[in-house]
């Protein structure tokens, strides 16, 4: 019997599960994927939002100030990049000036700081990519971009660390209420449990609608994106976004943390709760609508495109509360656009519901820090080569373009909640995720999972499940 079991190991379940950590209690988390961070956390802006869009007095407009005032310390103990380079959203006729000054008169209402209406001149002097027709322009200086996997894992992690189990591979098909709690049955068998978190992404209908009569429907929608090589990383500085509209927030421009440019997403409806396959209309509204907000994009850049969904809840915002129906059944779905931003204040809304209904007692004994993979490429010669005489793996160059060494790869294997396929590998170290997309070292890459892991290669997988990267070859031909 676990005291809670959350359902879901993306941003949202790792940050609970983070947050619920620092209390005495036997928790766990399921996910029905391979590893963390396979469902909407990996594919998405990977911008930490001022908080100056969400309708004030919403969850996602508490939320997101919330956490974005968060995400800077938790960058430091975690040690995840986090960069806050500001946000731009642009206006391009006079007849929408009002537009962009009641998104200012909310980012005030909602406690954005710093909040600027700035003229053609002043944005094009900060970035002079922007539209020239640009008319003016929202400044929020508070945003910033973050690696969506690091800080997924980054969670997950010092979650695990304070004893948090994750069981992965893992899919609650039904949900049981008992006289006391409630039993997940699962791929993997039954779990019993006190207290249940829904953190279930587009699934969460499917859990929540298992217990309660009050039913809800979430709808996919599917972005399409396209990244850019590093070269085109600086082609701007900041988030550049169009006025937004009912859909969201507008195909954006940024870099990342990484040093690339991203451009994306679109925002189409979908019935397809697995249905990431990019299309080309998608692709040509993104590259036709970032066209319009940034110029001379350089396309010619681009070294791959990738869809992601989110889940829309009706009223347009985050639902996080205990079932009105089912005591012990808390849900966190819908969360979509700012969730990565929020993801720190949604950990601690969710632990707060619960510390309060189970009376739970904090640790002595919480750690609040995690150290990340070493990073070769941003340490100093002397560090580099001193890493390198401790452990010679660090010299064994594996991903070209990113510059991965072997000692990277290892250690994203043999940490806790360690890398079992390309994806994780890619999610947690970037080998693969270059310019040649793994064209060089996927094969390399492979045979150190095959070896790490006691497998034969041709078990090794992209992603998990039935993802296999090698078919019919005999094993004595390899």
């Amino acid at each position: 019997m676990y005291d809670i079991v959350i359902i879901g190991a993306g941003v949202s379940g790792a940050a609970i599960a983070r947050e619920l950590s620092r209390y005495q209690a036997r928790i766990c988390v399921v996910e029905k994927e391979e590893d963390v961070c396979c469902g909407t956390s990996k594919a998405n802006s990977a911008i930490v939002h001022a908080g100056y869009d969400a309708v004030t007095g919403s969850l996602k407009a508490k939320l997101n100030v919330r956490g974005n005032e968060r995400m800077e310390s938790l960058a430091r103990e975690l040690d995840f990049p986090f960069r806050r380079t500001g946000s731009l959203v642009l206006c391009f006729h006079e007849t929408d000036l009002s537009r962009l000054l009641a998104l200012y008169d909310r980012g005030q209402a909602n406690g954005v700081p710093d909040l600027r209406i700035l003229n053609r001149e002043e944005t094009l002097k900060l970035e002079p990519n922007a539209a020239e027709d640009v008319h003016a322009s929202l400044y929020a200086p508070t945003a910033g971009i973050v690696c969506p996997f690091g800080l997924n894992i980054a969670l997950a992690e010092n979650a695990y660390a304070n004893g948090v189990e994750f069981k992965l591979d893992t899919e609650v098909k039904d949900i049981k209420r008992l006289e006391t709690g409630f039993a997940l049955h699962t791929t993997q068998g039954i779990l019993k449990t006190r207290y249940v978190v829904n953190a279930a992404g587009l699934y969460g209908d499917v859990l929540h609608n298992m217990v309660s009569e009050k039913k809800i429907r979430l709808t996919a929608r599917r972005g399409d994106y396209c990244l850019l090589d590093r070269e085109a990383g600086k082609h701007v500085m900041r988030t550049i976004f169009p006025l937004p509209d009912e859909m969201g927030k507008g195909i954006l421009v940024t870099p990342t943390v990484h040093g690339n440019l991203l451009i994306g997403p679109t925002a189409i409806e979908t019935e397809d709760k697995e249905g990431t396959c990019t299309t080309r209309e998608g692709l040509l509204q993104v590259l036709g609508k970032a066209g319009r907000s940034v110029r001379n994009l350089p396309t010619r850049q681009i070294i791959t495109s990738f869809a992601g969904l989110r889940a829309h809840a009706p009223g347009d915002d985050f639902i996080i509360e205990e079932a009105e129906d089912v005591g012990g059944f808390v849900d966190c779905i819908g969360i979509e656009s700012p969730g990565i931003a929020s993801c720190p204040a949604i950990g601690e809304m969710i632990a707060g519901i619960l510390r309060e209904k189970m009376d739970l007692k904090e640790k002595e004994n919480f750690i609040s820090t995690r150290k990340g993979i070493p990073n070769p490429n941003i340490m100093s010669m002397e560090e580099r080569n001193a890493l390198i005489r401790e452990n010679p793996a660090y010299g064994n160059l594996i991903c070209r373009c990113e510059m991965i060494s072997e000692g990277e790869i290892l250690d994203a294997i043999r940490r806790p909640l360690g890398a079992r396929s390309l994806d994780g590998i890619k999610r947690r170290v970037r080998a693969g995720m270059g310019r040649c997309q793994g064209g060089f070292c996927t094969p390399r890459v492979m045979e150190i999972l095959a070896r790490e892991l006691g497998a034969d290669i041709r078990d090794i997988t992209k992603s998990g499940k039935d993802s296999l990267m090698i078919k019919g070859i005999n094993k004595d031909s390899l």
